[in-house]
């Protein structure tokens, strides 16, 4: 037995038969938490968001305009996520930053600037509702609204791993290191790449661009892995170990339930929904085995986000969409969090567990052994929505 407490300035010799030490502690803060306390705007917290924009902004002093953080269950650590409202005619303080950033529009239109000490030229590119940026590690950059309204920007960072790990500001925010492998002078380094190849670890629909006009509509490539129909491209931007992909499943489907660790956050960036969300001990069918109440549920609208495995372990998740359109998701998963970036051994076999059935070995939950109920409540779903369902027959009839 460990003893109940513990003097914090003077070692404690356990009695006999007791453990030194205490067994059990409230977590204290990270650096990172420390980080994000000392900013002075709000931090939230929880599963999902329904929208970013209906979160609490306050003034942000050393990134100007207003903000919030966000911190989803299951991403405490591996990646980090604000809200910033820029004010209208105005813009955001220049900086730079040993962390990587990524910016979604949410609403407005402006303009970036992008330099590094001693480069001979800024560059200088356009953004609007729906685009999708990188700023290069390191480079200093200021966001500008164009428009006299309040602009809008979500943003993703590897900052909790970098302050985590170094703990030391002045080094996150002032050193001058250069990364000439992550940025260049090149008129067309901010010019849009359509271009799609094939990712070289999985095969999947891989762009490299380090600028995407308006993420919410541009062109997917067929995938069909999480439903029928299923489209889906990975940007790579500006060498970043951030890992993020864009999906859209057609309206009047949903994707099958997988499981996969903490870290993954979708951003609705197109149409409206829900995610469910549980852990893989209570089975592939948690409704019909009486573990209903265990069941988290998310509903979002447009720019909603949800953490698809929280609570630090693999869960089952599954996304449907609801609305006349299709559901578009921004997945983001941080640095290195991903299966297919997890570290091993060298040549040791590997498998993306999400996109094979659980009978071949994978993770995911074919239609014809989900739990009955994800059907019968998405089809009522979607007649409260005036949308037709695809879900036939056919998907639920093992082939």
């Amino acid at each position: 037995m460990a003893q109940k407490t513990s003097n914090t300035t003077e070692w404690q010799e356990p009695d006999k038969g007791q453990n030194a030490g205490i067994g059990s502690w409230n977590r204290p803060n990270s650096p990172y938490d420390n980080f994000m306390e000392s900013e002075g705007v709000p931090i939230y917290r929880g599963i999902g968001v329904q929208r970013v924009q209906e979160l609490p902004f306050k003034p942000w002093k050393r990134l100007g305009g207003k903000g919030t953080f966000v911190q989803l269950y299951g991403t405490e650590g591996l990646w980090g996520c604000y809200v910033v409202e820029i004010p209208g005619a105005d813009g955001l303080n220049a900086e730079r930053h040993m962390y990587e950033e990524i910016y979604l529009v949410v609403e407005g239109r402006g303009t970036t600037e992008v330099w590094v000490d001693g480069s001979a030229r800024k560059h200088q590119f356009e953004w609007q509702t729906g685009s999708l940026f990188s700023i290069p590690m390191n480079a200093w950059h200021r966001v500008v609204n164009a428009r006299s309204t309040p602009a809008v920007l979500l943003a993703a960072t590897t900052a909790p791993n970098m302050v985590n790990l170094v703990r030391n500001s002045d080094f996150i925010f002032n050193c001058p290191y250069v990364f000439k492998d992550r940025y260049n002078d090149g008129e067309d380094f901010f010019k849009p790449n359509v271009e799609v190849v094939p990712d070289p670890l999985r095969g999947l629909a891989m762009s490299k661009t380090n600028l995407i006009p308006d993420v919410f509509n541009s062109e997917l490539q067929l995938d069909n892995r999480r439903s029928p129909g299923y489209r889906r491209m990975e940007p790579r931007m500006t060498e970043n170990v951030f890992y993020q992909f864009i999906g859209e499943h057609e309206n009047g489907r949903y994707s099958k339930a997988h499981a996969h660790a903490s870290a993954a956050v979708l951003v609705c960036i197109k149409g409206k929904g829900y995610t469910y969300t549980w852990p893989v001990k209570y089975g592939l069918t948690p409704w019909k085995d009486g573990h209903a109440d265990k069941i988290i549920r998310q509903d979002y609208d447009h720019v909603g986000m949800v953490s698809a495995a929280p609570m630090s372990g693999d869960w089952y998740h599954a996304h449907f969409g609801v609305s006349k359109e299709p559901m578009r998701l921004l997945g983001w998963y941080g640095p290195n969090n991903h299966r297919a970036q997890q570290p091993g051994r060298p040549g040791e076999k590997a498998i993306d567990e999400g996109a094979i059935d659980v009978r071949d070995g994978g993770t995911a939950i074919p239609y014809d052994l989900e739990d009955p109920y994800l059907r019968a409540e998405y089809e009522d779903a979607l007649k409260k929505e005036g949308v037709a369902s695809r879900m036939t027959d056919e998907l639920y009839r093992r082939t």
